[in-house]
């Protein structure tokens, strides 16, 4: 009783420019890390966002219906 033999599979060539990454794969990460380090070296750069007067009031004014 004899095996089965099985061949070798062949193998894999290298793609070549379809396995290059394209330009912002590297930029935008650098990118952001750059941003963030320059907010933690100089945290007075960042501000809080200050709300809309007008949302706030929409907000209150929703609420107080509510409560009714």
């Amino acid at each position: 009783m004899s095996a089965p033999t099985h061949t070798r599979p062949h193998p894999a060539t290298r793609a070549g420019a379809g396995s290059r990454l394209p330009w912002w794969a590297l930029a935008l990460p650098t990118l952001a890390f750059a941003a963030l380090l320059a907010l933690i070296l100089n945290p007075s750069d960042a501000h809080a966002a200050t709300a809309d007067p007008a949302i706030t009031h929409l907000f209150e004014r929703v609420q107080q219906l509510i409560t009714r």
